[in-house]
């Protein structure tokens, strides 16, 4: 089963839930079966409420699989979803004159049953992915260290349907508990028929081994997949693996003539969005650059130089949130002593980039797209990792598709794991993937805002 499918069979059981639930409470309620009347009342406004339960837990993340699992963090997503969720639904019922129904009782023992319910339904659906589901037998030829932490990854969530059965490789240090490993390559074929294995992952390079080659190619009666490593690491961790590639992958990948009705439809809604935006927050300007100057001396509005798409360089534009005086200009800090007290509140909900909207409308920059750097940055970076220049090949964002998955500290280790995450948006950008990253955007800004 595939991670489309496991989605959408949430999204329907997520939606049956609703429904249920709706069913149960009125039976709770009024101690029987609701009639057609009390059913037909009760559906078409809770209906409507309904539209945006599945909107909040998406962005709430509860439809990733990675994290479809009931441990503490799930259920702390689900009780914030599940929070905002009751809340609009709350606000919809008292605010609305036009619904015959003021369900006061009936919306609070409705919120107690979906989730009874919902806590169910989840950890049956995870415990049929563990225990009834048939694992994907998966076999690694080759080994390294994205190998390694895809083993461990898969190993850690048995619920993502892939069980690692094999490692073939030549190097006696790359073996690992509990995994079969073998270092003939030449009857690979009958080691693959023996243990049932459906897909093969290609860590191994087979146009530097005729041998390896040819045992690929008998293995194509067994009616298997074979991926490349890159591919089969980008679909399981949404990441693309830096190690792995070389320029024959962005040559192979990174097919620009297919974008141009993309690009256009983005610059589009890029320059509406920004538009709209930028009157309905001008009246705040001028009230959020009076609180900057109060606090402390200086310009309220901080210009730095980024480099864009083409290696072009702009000044992005923010409102300032760091004090002037012995200011150094260094790589921001956690808990920087320079950052003000308005300008940290500013930078939790994102106050401080909205000027950055006429970056957007002058084409400098996107809504979503990798985040800007400074040069003198790049120009280090690009020394230190491999392809980091790469990114620039499509415009920056104010978000993008590293911020949205986890947190990034400047450290070296952290910008090629933040690479790894713009990489994968370069490749596979689509107004589908903008979307996402704008929905869960909004979660990102609205959890920081609760800190």
């Amino acid at each position: 089963m595939n991670g489309k499918l496991k989605k959408i069979i949430l999204l329907l059981g997520d939606i049956g839930v609703l429904y249920l639930s709706l069913y149960l409470t009125l039976l709770l309620r009024y101690q029987k079966a609701p009639h057609t009347g009390d059913w037909q009342s009760h559906f078409t406004p809770f209906t409507t409420v309904f539209l945006f339960w599945p909107i909040i837990f998406y962005i709430s993340d509860l439809y990733n699989l990675h994290l479809a699992i009931n441990n503490a963090r799930f259920f702390q997503l689900t009780a914030r979803a599940g929070g905002i969720a009751s809340l609009i639904s709350a606000a919809y019922f008292y605010l609305n004159p036009g619904i015959s129904i003021a369900p006061k009782t009936n919306l609070l023992i409705y919120i107690a049953v979906f989730f009874l319910i919902f806590f169910l339904w989840r950890r049956i659906f995870n415990w049929f992915l563990v225990s009834h589901l048939a694992k994907e037998k998966i076999a690694f030829v080759g080994c390294n260290n994205q190998v390694k932490e895809l083993i461990y990854y898969l190993q850690n969530r048995p619920h993502l349907g892939y069980e690692v059965e094999m490692i073939a490789s030549n190097n006696l240090m790359d073996k690992i508990d509990g995994i079969f490993t073998t270092q003939e390559v030449k009857n690979l074929g009958k080691t693959i028929a023996e243990r049932k294995i459906s897909t093969i992952v290609l860590a191994a390079d087979p146009h530097q081994s005729g041998e390896l080659r040819q045992s690929l190619f008998a293995c194509l009666p067994l009616n298997i997949n074979i991926i490349s490593l890159p591919n089969f690491y980008e679909a399981i961790t949404g990441k693309i693996p830096i190690e792995s590639i070389n320029q024959m992958w962005f040559l192979e990948n990174l097919n620009e003539g297919r974008k141009i009705w993309f690009n256009l439809l983005k610059r589009f809604s890029d320059i509406i969005m920004a538009a709209i935006l930028l009157v309905l927050s001008a009246p705040f300007w001028f009230l959020i650059a009076l609180i900057i100057k109060l606090e402390s001396r200086g310009n309220a509005f901080y210009i730095s130089r980024r480099q864009g798409k083409g290696e072009r360089v702009f000044g992005l534009i923010k409102f300032r949130s760091m004090r002037e005086e012995g200011n150094d200009r260094r790589i921001t800090e956690k808990n920087d002593s320079r950052i003000t007290r308005f300008g940290g509140f500013m930078r939790r909900t994102r106050i401080d980039e909205i000027p950055q909207l006429i970056n957007i409308l002058k084409g400098d920059m996107s809504f979503i797209g990798p985040r800007p750097e400074r040069p003198e940055l790049i120009g280090d970076l690009v020394e230190n990792i491999p392809f980091y220049r790469e990114r620039l090949l499509v415009k920056p964002g104010l978000s993008g598709w590293a911020q949205v998955n986890e947190y990034h500290s400047p450290t070296l280790e952290d910008t090629l794991k933040k690479l790894q995450y713009d990489l994968y948006y370069v490749k596979n950008r689509s107004l589908y993937l903008d979307f996402a990253i704008f929905l869960k955007t909004i979660a990102t800004v609205a959890r920081q805002m609760g800190r």
